[in-house]
């Protein structure tokens, strides 16, 4: 659509065309200086009504009355995205679920037509944060917070007595550097108060943490071949002389635990045990998806490093969503009804023996599923084998 012509543009030619000489025709004037004629015969119309030169009751409305319209139809219609934003505002706030950041609800309202400026102005937010926002939504300094963060939950959890300094240290014997006031800021903020401190508030230490891969299965847990989708969670159980923890890694097509880890302490590293071994048993794995919970143990730097050293995909299930990793929550409801729960542990290595027992003896090799076909994990896998696979 052309560019309008400029008003003072139009003024000179109906001047001209006003004042123009016997036997000069509109059709001439409107060829000298480039214009339709029935253009100009309409800037004509509207310098007279603009004049009042024509009848009053004319349904044509002056130049002044029709900026008068238009200037309130904007006014109207800017009324109606405040409105719409206002309201969007509150329905985003007001689910608990959802971050209470607002430059997400901007990109939104900008998708249904709100301009940026018209929204930031209603929320008063600044514009070039938020375009600095949309080119990298997540900063290199809060992706480092959360890695902090991820160390020190680890150690609170490990330790819940210890205050804020020794979290500290331990994070940083963890490769996450950091001052002492930093690890107070994120320890305050999040919760994780030491045991001796001050009393906890209900719920406390709960907040879960950011997720650093996106939920890529969906509660999917098919998979068509070998090595194609993992899953991967961490369970534990009372003994003696402590706690036991287990990281197990299950493949969604048979059904096996095709690695594992166990520790007396839930750190990362019982994560990249877990993954180093399942990658040494199964070979080439390059491309497999491997699902977890929000765990920070699965968040944390080392498992990510982990899983792109051996060429894995992460994928996250939602916080507080039991189902996205309904799966694994399955096999280790097995082991505790056949393992854990059967008697009482003095020592850590007999639970240990137990599990890996039940886990390679009966589990893999006995224990027949009714989606296998009445078959093990073992020898489903056997009879499913591609042949160039047995071949070779």
């Amino acid at each position: 659509m052309p560019a309008p012509y400029p008003q003072e543009f139009r003024d000179d030619v109906v001047r001209v065309a006003e004042n123009r000489e016997s036997g000069v025709t509109i059709e001439q004037i409107a060829k000298d200086f480039g214009v339709h004629p029935m253009t100009l015969q309409r800037w004509l119309q509207r310098a007279r009504i603009d004049r009042g030169d024509t009848d009053p009751t004319t349904a044509m409305p002056t130049t002044a009355q029709t900026e008068q319209l238009r200037e309130a139809n904007k006014r109207t219609r800017l009324l109606e995205q405040e409105s719409e934003v206002l309201r969007r505002a509150t329905a985003y706030l007001s689910q608990a679920h959802l971050p209470k950041r607002l430059y997400p609800l901007v990109t939104e309202l900008a998708v249904d037509g709100i301009p940026v400026a018209v929204t930031c102005r209603v929320l008063k937010l600044a514009r070039q944060p938020y375009y600095r926002w949309l080119k990298s939504p997540i900063t290199e300094a809060e992706l480092t917070e959360a890695y902090r963060a991820n160390a020190l939950f680890d150690a609170h959890r490990d330790d819940p007595e210890f205050g804020h300094r020794f979290l500290a240290d331990e994070a940083r014997n963890a490769g996450e550097a950091m001052s002492d006031r930093t690890a107070w800021k994120i320890t305050s903020q999040n919760g994780w108060w030491s045991a001796f401190g001050k009393e906890k508030a209900r719920g406390a230490g709960k907040r879960p943490g950011p997720p650093v891969h996106d939920d890529l299965v969906q509660r999917e847990f098919v998979a068509d071949a070998p090595n194609r989708l993992w899953l991967t969670d961490i369970t534990e159980h009372k003994t003696g002389e402590g706690k036991l923890y287990l990281c197990a890694i299950r493949d969604a097509f048979s059904g096996k635990i095709v690695g594992y880890s166990i520790d007396s302490r839930m750190k990362s590293r019982l994560v990249v045990n877990a993954i180093d071994n399942a990658v040494a048993l199964r070979g080439d794995v390059a491309g497999c998806v491997v699902h977890s919970d929000r765990g920070s143990q699965f968040r944390a730097r080392k498992t990510v490093c982990a899983l792109a050293r051996h060429s894995l995909v992460g994928s996250m299930g939602r916080v507080g969503a039991a189902g996205d990793n309904a799966a694994m929550e399955s096999f280790f409801s097995l082991l505790q009804k056949n393992v854990l729960n059967r008697r009482s542990w003095a020592r850590r290595e007999q639970l240990r023996i137990a599990i890996v027992t039940w886990i390679e003896r009966t589990y893999h090799r006995r224990r027949r599923q009714a989606r296998l076909g009445k078959l093990t994990p073992v020898e489903f896998e056997a009879t499913m084998r591609p042949p160039m696979a047995l071949a070779a």
